[in-house]
């Protein structure tokens, strides 16, 4: 049975390796952190990770997750509301609602998990769905498993978005979901428009801060921090993987009644354990170190604004970022690829992106800056930019 799949496969594979496309994981041999090591032994920058905070391999956070594997033990072997649930969760979610400012919180194993659980349980055929044109593939991924109509704008286009909320306005409830930070442009949400939207026009706001919590705002808090409306959001997801330490874990976080309904009904909630004592442990003490300084949020603010003006001095072609993200435009796919193998081979980790993550025509390299990063590593990068940029004709 398999066989004439399996020739279909291979030149499917082989048109995918072919055309320069075909994605190869790079495998490290050392902690997640600004310098890895990879398994032929080169030591190299890493610009690729979410490790926003540079908190992947701190020593709070990994001592916590020890205490906490002692303690508690690897797992909890089930689904928490079969065998019970861990003291660590429950303070994680406190910590986390704490932080937002909002009501109530639930983990889920992923920030994928999140946003594939919450539209199914809260709304049917009756209701409507707002959402932006960039928004992560979790999200559109949540939506299609719901019966809802289904409204889309043009990324932070307000006036379109105003527009599908007129047309909304036959649904019983409507709900605008958005990212904060966009993860392939690495711009903000409008969000004090989307709310004014929101208000005028009788909607629900849900707001994704997975590459925005820690980023943004002036203590890290995000979008709602940034536009000063905390606590008034109705729902908002994330994840721990990437600034709060770089595991694994998502959460939603929002109005008490929300919460409480996806306790009863979020299937990946349900049927899915959540994250390992140790992780929660760890995730605690990411929201401790955030809650205790802004110097990580300063440190990598700094680093975005000197890496995006030396870059553009060099006249590469920058997106507009107000994130970690910097997109380096090259617009071709193949090129792409080649670009970041000629950076590899300069001691510079990073990752072209390309159609279907993208935009056909749309190809680019995303940098991501890290607290974790020095001005040395900065200018190394900034020069092996520089070299495989006039090397392959580009600046």
């Amino acid at each position: 049975m398999y066989g004439k799949m399996q020739q279909h496969l291979q030149a499917e594979l082989k048109a995918i390796e072919d055309a320069g496309l075909y994605k190869k994981e790079q495998i490290i041999v050392t902690p997640q952190r600004a310098e890895i090591k990879v398994q032929s032994g080169q030591q190299v920058l890493n610009f690729c990770a979410n490790n926003y905070l540079g908190l992947s391999d701190h020593p709070r956070l990994v001592a916590a997750a020890k205490k906490a594997l002692d303690e508690r033990g690897y797992g909890i072997s089930s689904v928490r509301f079969i065998c019970g649930t861990q003291d660590y969760h429950k303070e994680l979610e406190k910590t986390i609602s704490d932080f937002f400012k909002t009501e109530d919180t639930i983990l889920y194993s992923s920030c994928f998990d999140a946003n594939g659980g919450i539209f199914e349980p809260l709304f049917t055929e009756e209701d409507a769905i707002i959402s932006d044109a960039l928004n992560h593939a979790s999200i559109i991924d949540g939506v299609r498993l719901c019966k809802a109509k289904r409204y889309r704008y043009d990324n932070a286009d307000m006036a379109e978005l105003e527009e599908r909320l007129k047309e909304a306005q036959e649904q019983r409830y409507r709900i605008i979901v958005t990212d904060g930070v966009f993860s392939m442009d690495g711009n903000v949400a409008p969000l004090d428009q989307i709310m004014y939207l929101a208000e005028k026009y009788d909607a629900l706001v849900m707001v994704d801060e997975s590459h925005s919590a820690g980023v943004v705002g002036k203590t890290g808090r995000g979008v709602t921090e940034q536009f000063n409306l905390m606590g008034k959001v109705d729902v908002i997801t994330g994840t721990l993987g990437k600034a709060f330490g770089g595991a694994i874990g998502g959460f939603t976080t929002g109005r008490k009644e929300i919460i409480d309904m996806l306790r009863q009904r979020s299937r990946p909630y349900l049927f899915s354990n959540s994250i390992p004592p140790m992780v929660a442990a760890a995730g605690i003490e990411a929201f401790h170190l955030l809650i205790e300084s802004n110097h990580l949020q300063d440190k990598l603010h700094e680093n975005v604004d000197y890496f995006v003006v030396k870059m553009k001095e060099a006249k590469f072609d920058i997106k507009p970022t107000q994130s970690a993200i910097c997109a380096v435009m090259l617009y071709d796919a193949k090129l792409s690829q080649e670009f970041a193998a000629n950076l590899l081979e300069e001691g510079i980790y990073v990752t072209g992106f390309y159609y279907p993550v993208v935009p056909k025509e749309q190809a680019r390299i995303r940098v991501q800056l890290s607290a974790g990063h020095n001005r040395e590593h900065l200018d190394k990068a900034i020069a092996a930019f520089i070299k495989v940029g006039n090397k392959l004709g580009i600046i």
